[in-house]
């Protein structure tokens, strides 16, 4: 027993390490706190309102409306965090650093559990460590961290609950997937995984409806009363809107740049690749094809013939769960929210995923025994490893040398938020940057009049009398318009910011700010 016990016990030490050495790796790359959004700077306001004890409100805003286009998971760790006396903006550097150590020890035990290899568990968590855009998701003040953590939770109790059939990791899974959902809204991708895989992976269909149904009975109450919740304070269950938007070349383009800067990431590699026509599109296309017909032919198969052997469930489930969450993403693009973008934080759980299958696709090859097998996977692994810390070394010290988005010096040391903070108490604030302002000037405003909703990319109605308001509460002296970085703007924005301070009183311009006033 105690030879057992000792290799297991070293392998644990050994994650330990890996995710100490995560947790520092965030702290060290964040001296300045996580990058800031205004994403970020919505859940930090949200935590806020909840420590305050007002719920969970749009707090950046002087409208200060009950928060819906965002789920409360993570401004609620951070206020839980916040019951200590550490303000939420602080917490997130907190939060998101033991998030990239738990990440990279749940993954850990995810490679044992699906190889029975320490070696490719220890590997698996390392890929993860020293993975840049990874490391750059988890030093954003951002809810991908959080999600992550339940995503990868509810993988292992779902493998578990088909190890040993105790509903109780059945149930345990559904929480954790309504804990994914409260923290952001793609956790349906979850939901939609697990149910497919019961229906496919059970051996009869009693056993399919049954577990079907434990698992929606302990998912569907946190659902549902975020949903209630939400009608009742804002009659709408998450602020979004059923219009079809197209996805834009601009999108498009900006998710093969991310996909590619994960898939080689060498800068200088990237770029050299980028250049050879469609490459990367073709990449992506055979892999996401190899993928489908692996998922399909697994599923299938067992659904059609339960007698056959059980597919390993872990690595089924991280391939399902692709298809399941691009479908959740790009149906969220298409119908319910245009300024959603393939960005880094977006596609991060695509990334974990694949390095699941990676690890999983290795150890199979490596199972061969073949000399050939072998030795490519112990080439391709060094190969990986050595472009995986060269480029996460580059980012580190990026990142330790300033802090990014709002959290920039640029910001905090801002001119014009000097001077938004010296007016009189009570001015009414008007700006393009309503999250730093309430950050770095303490004070709530107002959003602009525009012509396009960026949610339903329709034109947005009363703009002109938008406008109008502005002015008339601009002139009578009870309010400031404050416009940042208005040059760097496109040509269509720049002519609205035009119209907004025509005939009003330029009082303070600094670095491309400019706040207006009531003529003196």
């Amino acid at each position: 027993m105690k030879h057992f016990l000792k290799p297991q016990l070293l392998f644990l030490f050994a994650l330990g390490l890996i995710a100490v050495s995560a947790i520092g790796m965030v702290l060290y790359s964040t001296p300045q706190g996580l990058g800031l959004s205004d994403d970020s700077i919505a859940y930090i306001a949200g935590a806020r309102s909840i420590l305050a004890g007002n719920g969970y409100r749009e707090a950046w805003l002087a409208s200060n409306q009950p928060v819906t286009h965002f789920p409360p998971g993570f401004s609620t760790v951070l206020a839980l965090i916040g019951l200590s006396g550490l303000d939420p903006l602080r917490g997130t550097r907190f939060i998101n650093s033991i998030l990239f150590g738990a990440n990279a020890f749940l993954l850990g035990i995810i490679g044992w559990r699906m190889t029975r290899s320490q070696v490719a568990g220890m590997t698996l968590a390392l890929l993860f460590v020293v993975n840049a855009s990874l490391l750059n998701a988890h030093a954003d003040a951002m809810s991908e961290p959080l999600y992550i953590f339940f995503s990868l939770a509810a993988f292992l109790t779902f493998s578990e609950y088909f190890n040993s059939s105790k509903n109780v990791w059945l149930i345990t899974t559904g929480c954790l997937t309504s804990f994914a959902y409260l923290t952001r809204y793609a956790g349906l991708a979850l939901l939609a995984t697990f149910l497919i895989a019961l229906i496919l992976l059970q051996d009869s269909w009693k056993k399919r409806l049954t577990s079907a149904g434990i698992f929606i009975a302990s998912t569907i109450p946190f659902l549902f009363g975020w949903s209630i919740r939400n009608k009742i304070v804002a009659d709408n269950a998450t602020n979004r809107t059923l219009v079809w938007h197209p996805l834009t070349l601009e999108n498009i383009n900006t998710g093969l740049y991310n996909m590619s800067e994960f898939l080689v990431p060498l800068e200088t590699w990237r770029r050299a690749l980028v250049k050879i026509p469609n490459l990367f599109p073709l990449i992506l296309l055979l892999i996401t094809l190899a993928l489908l017909v692996w998922v399909v032919f697994k599923g299938l198969r067992k659904f059609f013939k339960p007698a056959t052997a059980q597919p390993e469930i872990l690595s089924f489930a991280s391939g399902l769960y692709i298809f399941g969450y691009l479908a959740s993403i790009v149906s969220s693009m298409l119908l319910f929210d245009a300024s959603t973008k393939f960005k880094l934080r977006i596609l991060s759980p695509i990334y974990v995923a694949l390095l699941i299958l990676l690890v999983y696709l290795g150890q199979r090859l490596w199972q061969k025994r073949m000399i050939l097998w072998r030795s490519l996977v112990v080439v391709f692994a060094l190969l990986f490893f050595s472009l995986s810390i060269y480029d996460a070394s580059i980012v580190v010290e990026k990142l330790h040398k300033g802090g990014q988005g709002y959290a920039s010096f640029q910001w905090y040391d801002s001119e014009a938020m000097a001077y938004l903070r010296g007016l009189p108490e009570g001015t009414r604030i008007y700006t393009n940057q309503p999250g730093p302002v309430y950050l770095y000037a303490d004070r709530p405003s107002y959003v602009l009049p525009d012509l396009v909703d960026p949610v339903t990319n329709l034109p947005r109605e009363g703009y002109a009398e938008g406008v109008s308001a502005l002015h008339d509460d601009v002139s009578s002296g009870n309010a400031v318009l404050a416009l940042f970085k208005s040059g760097s703007e496109s040509e269509d924005v720049q002519s609205i910011y035009l119209q907004l301070s025509q005939g009003l009183h330029l009082a303070h311009q600094s670095h491309g700010d400019g706040i207006f006033t009531a003529l003196p």
